[in-house]
């Protein structure tokens, strides 16, 4: 049980890194991004599993915690997403098609949150969309 709430921690703390990659991808994280990505979290991301983190709160918040971070200290967003390549390469069977489906739903919206989709964010999902199939 315990090696299970690992892999759904880690699991949860890289999609932070890769939404946080999606949103800053465009230089700028805006107000509209971080308010998307936590309406997707307690919308959607929730109800993916039952796993809780050490303090009983649902896993799934660590993708907020991590992004939160990310933004504090202002992590390259490219370095991000090359840490979610890796985590995903890695562990490619914990992501079913729902699971895949519901990244690329939670990055599209991120990216459509603010002025619609720029380049850059176009090139980031592209990557993304060929990472996941």
């Amino acid at each position: 049980m315990e090696n299970t709430k690992k892999v759904g921690k880690n699991f949860y703390e890289n999609l932070g890194k890769l939404f946080y990659a999606v949103a800053v991808a465009d230089s700028r994280i805006h107000r509209q991004e971080i308010d998307k990505l936590r309406t997707f979290i307690r919308k959607y991301w929730l109800e993916v599993d039952e796993l809780e983190d050490e303090y009983g709160t649902d896993a799934a918040f660590q993708i907020e915690s991590v992004f939160d971070w990310l933004v504090d200290n202002e992590k390259a967003g490219d370095e991000c997403f090359d840490e979610f390549r890796e985590y995903y390469q890695d562990h490619a069977g914990i992501f079913n098609p729902f699971i895949k489906v519901l990244i690329l739903d939670t990055a599209n919206a991120i990216s459509n949150s603010f002025a619609g989709k720029n380049k850059a964010e176009l090139v980031l999902l592209g990557k993304l969309e060929l990472l996941l199939k």
